[in-house]
């Protein structure tokens, strides 16, 4: 039972992920979401840490999912088969809404070695047949909130008083939370919302249990299901050292899952019937860069 006042989120658990060396192109990767988690996760499926090469993401198809992907480093080239072509630099971010029939290409630009993050979102059944979009979020178009020591950008949801730009057909919020040493910040959430974080630098204490976080370290948060999304959240923060995290929260859809491959569904029938649209054509031609 929740009491009026405003819900306090602490670390609900909290790890480090193992990394695969897994050669050239695909030269590491680690699951920072591990998929087996997914009804954890909710609505997120799973979140991976790719360090590749030129040849690794070339064109592949996806349906029932959205995809949102922040570049660590380097340079990402985006190809899709609708015509779309985009560079990426660090701190920008691409959602891509699958929907119905994707099909592209994420490609280390020239002989970059690029460092993302691609977090899998979860579309209810309702929404899973819908048109195939993407949208690229440049780093200088995500509102920044200066705060005494720190800062805080904003690439999903309103937080801080600003609205963030990415058009995620399901509610999220997806914000970078820069702190120096020592600064404390509370960073405000709807209650209702699932959340977990990633710490990208430094190392960070969270909540009134002060849980401790460094470098790549990943956390689920605690929130009130049952609440609402008016309702808000807070969730304290303390920079034990220079610190950048990034934090995600979004309502969860409490629908079955089936994974295969590139393709999120319901049932596993409709996976199959997925793969078989894919072998028929039906999500058109290959996404390959025009000469």
């Amino acid at each position: 039972m929740k009491s009026d006042s405003t819900f306090q989120r602490e670390v609900k658990d909290y790890w480090y992920p193992k990394y695969n060396k897994n050669g050239y192109p695909h030269i590491q990767q680690g699951f920072i979401l591990s998929p087996d988690r997914n009804k954890e996760f909710d609505p997120f499926i799973l979140m991976a840490e790719d360090w590749f090469k030129r040849g690794t993401f070339s064109d592949h198809p996806h349906r029932g999912f959205q995809t949102v992907t922040y570049v660590i480093d380097g340079r990402l080239e985006h190809i899709d088969n609708a015509g779309g072509y985009s560079v990426l630099d660090a701190g920008d971010v691409q959602y891509m809404n699958a929907g119905w029939a994707a099909r592209h290409a994420e490609e280390a630009f020239d002989d970059d070695l690029i460092h993302t993050l691609q977090l899998w979102l979860n579309l209810p059944k309702s929404l899973k047949h819908t048109e195939t979009t993407y949208q690229n979020i440049y780093v200088e178009d995500a509102p920044v909130v200066n705060f005494e020591g720190g800062s805080i950008r904003v690439y999903s949801g309103e937080i801080a008083g600003v609205k963030g730009p990415m058009n995620s057909l399901v509610p999220i919020t997806m914000t970078e939370i820069s702190l120096r040493e020592g600064a404390e910040y509370t960073h405000v959430l709807p209650e209702n919302h699932n959340s977990f974080l990633y710490m990208l630098a430094g190392e960070m204490a969270f909540g009134d249990n002060e849980t401790t976080i460094t470098k790549t370290g990943a956390a689920t948060l605690s929130f009130y299901e049952e609440g609402s999304e008016t309702n808000q959240s807070e969730l304290k923060i303390k920079a034990v050292s220079r610190s950048k995290v990034l934090i995600y929260s979004g309502v969860p859809i409490r629908e079955e899952i089936a994974l295969g491959g590139p393709f999120v569904m319901n049932t596993m029938e409709e996976i199959k019937e997925a793969f078989r649209d894919f072998q028929q054509g039906k999500f058109g031609a290959p996404a390959v860069k025009e000469k």
